[in-house]
């Protein structure tokens, strides 16, 4: 596929290098000399500096002949205008990602198709789901629902007083063999591995683990967490992450308390005019005096969103030692990710990389139903549909010669979601979960093909 990215900061940079590494004909514009220096220097990709809103530039950069066009500049309006004219020149999908949510609200007097944009990605909208999700599930650093909800992929820490530190796995499955898992990957100091029946869990161990729902709580036991739920929460920012993530909450059926906290008085008092079921407040959300007098020690978790990503952690780190249960921070450097469990936040969630998630995820969605990326791993878990030129057809998979870096967790057949063991065998149309390292993943497109 021959794509035209603009944008070279950090959603365009690590677009550009996953689709690079799949084998996409990728061009990426911008008009920042150093940006550019820096894809370059990094990626194997073709280069334009120039800016995005003019259309020499974009026929320059290939926008007559793209298949598609993913616009995520910092700017709203070069992106919204950069892919109107990406269009009128002949690029066959357009997707740009916009801040402002005027365009995809249901009352707009402009749909995003009127304009020549297929699909608009929200980043922050995006961020807030993914938290919600966190939050739902109280011990895990990553929840991704799979095959339509009956199966979900969740990471959990290994505790010191967990039940299967010091353990193979072969040794927890024949414990558990009434209960189907896999564990599909093991983040350990830094380092990704993909496991095998002989891999030990250690503790501090972040484990990625394929379970049917009803049995994800059994893991968070036996990695050491409780289970029970969490109904206390605190949001320090009412940016658009923390609206909307606090409206998600007070619209969900089980019963949140909300307090959220916000510098602006008129965001402030807008959110709270709003929603009448969130108790707002109009302060400093990093001020400790603050967080401690409105009884951030009852909370069950404390997430913040501000735009100050550093006192984002510093506050999830206060919040952790005052006894708060659940943490998440949010970023926008990828390099924090991997730091979160080893400094003792619970989840880290990079706005910028839940945009590019989804956008990635739109690129595949000709034949991937998932795509999403992993916290604190190399690696993604991907949901495809095994056609009838897929070359693993009616084979049990410990006889399948899978590629290295590749797990197959799941598969979903008709109405019935099954954990994957050696045995199992992929059947026509089945939807196939796979964990996959970033090398890994064109091989896959080649088998499902």
């Amino acid at each position: 596929m021959k794509i035209l990215i603009a944008g070279a900061g950090e959603v365009g940079f690590e677009l550009s290098k996953v689709l690079s590494q799949e084998q996409h004909d990728v061009t990426v514009l911008d008009e920042r000399h150093h940006c550019i220096q820096r894809v370059i220097e990094s990626l194997d990709v073709l280069t334009v500096e120039g800016n995005a809103t003019s259309p020499t530039t974009l026929v320059k950069a290939g926008a007559r002949d793209s298949d598609l066009m993913v616009a995520v500049t910092s700017s709203d309006e070069v992106n919204i205008i950069a892919s109107m004219m990406a269009k009128r020149l002949g690029t066959r999908k357009v997707i740009a990602r916009v801040r402002n949510d005027e365009l995809t609200r249901s009352d707009s007097p402009l749909a995003p198709s009127e304009l020549g944009i297929d699909l608009i990605i929200h980043p922050e909208e995006a961020a807030a789901i993914e938290i919600f999700q966190l939050v739902k599930r109280a011990s895990a650093s990553d929840v991704v629902p799979l095959a339509d909800e009956q199966l979900q992929l969740v990471g959990l820490r290994v505790e010191p007083e967990s039940h299967v530190s010091g353990r193979t796995l072969e040794d927890i499955a024949m414990e558990l063999s009434e209960i189907p898992f896999r564990v599909v990957a093991i983040s350990r100091r830094g380092t990704t591995i993909v496991p095998r029946g002989k891999n030990r869990l250690m503790v501090y161990d972040h484990i990625f683990i394929i379970s049917k729902t009803e049995h994800v709580k059994k893991f968070i036991r036996l990695t050491g967490h409780s289970d029970l739920p969490l109904r206390n929460v605190m949001i320090a920012g009412g940016s658009d992450t923390g609206r909307i993530l606090a409206e998600k909450l007070a619209s969900d059926k089980n019963s949140w308390r909300i307090k959220l906290i916000e510098t602006d008085r008129d965001i402030a008092t807008k959110i709270a005019n709003k929603n009448r079921n969130i108790l707002v407040l109009n302060g400093n959300p990093t001020d400790p005096n603050l967080l401690v007098s409105e009884g951030i020690h009852e909370m069950d978790a404390f997430i913040s969103v501000t735009d100050d990503e550093e006192s984002n952690i510093i506050s999830c780190l206060m919040a952790k030692h005052l006894g708060v249960r659940k943490t998440v921070a949010l970023v926008s450097k990828s390099q924090y990710v991997p730091l979160s469990q080893t400094i003792g936040i619970d989840a880290i969630v990079n706005v910028k990389s839940s945009a590019s998630d989804e956008i990635h995820r739109q690129i595949r969605q000709a034949m991937m139903l998932t795509v999403k990326a992993l916290h604190g791993i190399k690696g993604e878990i991907i949901e495809v549909i095994a056609g009838k030129n897929c070359k693993m057809l009616d084979k049990p998979v410990h006889s399948l010669n899978l590629p290295d870096g590749v797990v197959i967790g799941g598969i979903r057949r008709n109405s019935e979601s099954i954990i994957a063991t050696g045995d199992s065998v992929i059947k026509k149309d089945d939807r196939v979960i796979i964990l996959a390292l970033p090398e890994a993943i064109a091989k896959i497109e080649q088998l499902f093909g």
